[in-house]
């Protein structure tokens, strides 16, 4: 099992934080274009547990794939917990942190997931999953960054 952990400071309110990322159909403004992220699923404004969300995406090589994830938990203003359902990944469990603090919000990211194809999974991750994952994360840092500008 592997884990990528990111965390941001986002100059706005815990309000404006937590409307924005618990609108699922939000996701697609900040992940990269190159995914070829589309959303399947007709989606509410806000996200509730047990919520199923289809997506296409295309991760690797432009081979399009069916993504699901469930909304496995959510505490308002504080966190929510996506998992895959069907997807890439043997497993997928996304958990987003939201905490206050002077001036903002720290958000956290915390992924652990598993690559499928045993062996050969084990020997692709640090050349191609694992950059992909960093790229994607660093994206979305970036498009948050312009989303919710520093004020000062």
């Amino acid at each position: 099992m592997y884990q990528l952990k990111t965390t941001q400071f986002i100059p706005a309110t815990m309000k404006e934080c937590w409307d924005y990322f618990s609108s699922p159909g939000n996701l697609k403004e900040i992940t990269p274009p190159g995914m070829g992220f589309i959303i399947k699923t007709d989606l509410p404004s806000k996200m509730y547990e047990g919520m199923m969300i289809e997506y296409k995406v295309t991760p690797l090589l432009g081979i399009p794939m069916t993504w699901i994830t469930e909304i496995k938990a959510v505490k308002e203003g504080q966190f929510f917990i996506d998992e895959q359902r069907k997807g890439p990944y043997a497993i997928w469990h996304h958990e987003h942190h939201f905490k206050e603090v002077d001036g903002g919000v720290e958000m956290t990211d915390i992924v652990s997931y598993e690559v499928p194809f045993g062996i050969l999974g084990k020997l692709v991750h640090p050349i191609i999953v694992k950059p992909k994952l960093n790229q994607i994360f660093q994206y979305r840092t970036k498009k948050v960054e312009e989303i919710f500008p520093n004020k000062k």
